[in-house]
């Protein structure tokens, strides 16, 4: 009896650790890939563009719903109210921005964005 306990208790542990192991394969995967991205655009900003870490005040790697499926979102101290979007698949890219909610309050036009690149 014993045997067949300690048996039933290995295959139980075995079905528990195989789902937790399904079940954090794709939230590794994305968190992980959200930094990647994140890396590899900041340094291109730093390293190519040589922006200074000063002026940069946040990147972020986002997992969207909509291909591309990853993408970072570059916010830049002297625009907080403009969120730069770039591509980092093979080469990094600018793709476009979008403005906050608060950025939409003012009357910001195209011609005035510090840091947009026409693709």
């Amino acid at each position: 009896m014993g045997r067949r306990m300690r048996r039933e208790k290995i295959v139980r542990i075995s079905i528990g650790i195989l789902l937790a192991v399904l079940v954090m394969t794709p939230i590794v995967y994305v968190q992980g890939n959200k930094l990647i991205y994140a890396h590899k655009v900041k340094a291109y900003l730093l390293e190519q563009e040589h922006y200074r870490k000063e002026e940069i005040q946040s990147v972020r790697g986002i997992w969207g719903i909509k291909l591309p499926s990853f993408f970072a979102v570059v916010t830049f101290k002297d625009e907080p109210h403009v969120e730069y979007i770039y591509f980092a698949h093979n080469e990094v890219h600018q793709f476009g921005y979008r403005l906050t909610p608060e950025g939409r309050d003012h009357d910001f036009k195209e011609k005035d964005l510090k840091h947009y690149i026409p693709f």
